[in-house]
């Protein structure tokens, strides 16, 4: 049964998919991925391996090999090894942490 489509922008569905990476905030853990498809505000991956036990609230999606290209990442939904995500603005979050001058 095919899920509803929820997205509001328009979307580029990959033939093959486009090889990338998600990454923890925090660098404590990545996966391989398959982006299957992409739009404005988010993307379809296919993860390769299990997703159970990983911060998924908010992540990097890897484009490049070197890091340079990526997006950050909150997870919309899961269905077996596929997720949806949504993508992050810069000043998308509510409240940024304050550094403490230990910190800078």
């Amino acid at each position: 049964m095919p899920m509803t489509e929820r997205r509001k922008g328009d979307r580029v569905t990959f033939e093959r998919g486009i090889p990338a990476h998600m990454m923890g905030i925090d660098g404590t853990w990545r996966r391989d991925c398959i982006m299957e498809d992409v739009s404005e505000t988010g993307a379809k991956l296919t993860v390769d391996g299990s997703v159970e036990g990983l911060h998924l609230k908010e992540f990097f999606l890897l484009l490049s090999s070197t890091g340079l290209a990526y997006r950050r990442c909150e997870l919309s939904w899961v269905n077996g090894d596929q997720i949806g995500v949504n993508f992050l603005k810069q000043g998308d979050k509510k409240k940024l942490a304050r550094r403490t001058p230990a910190e800078s």
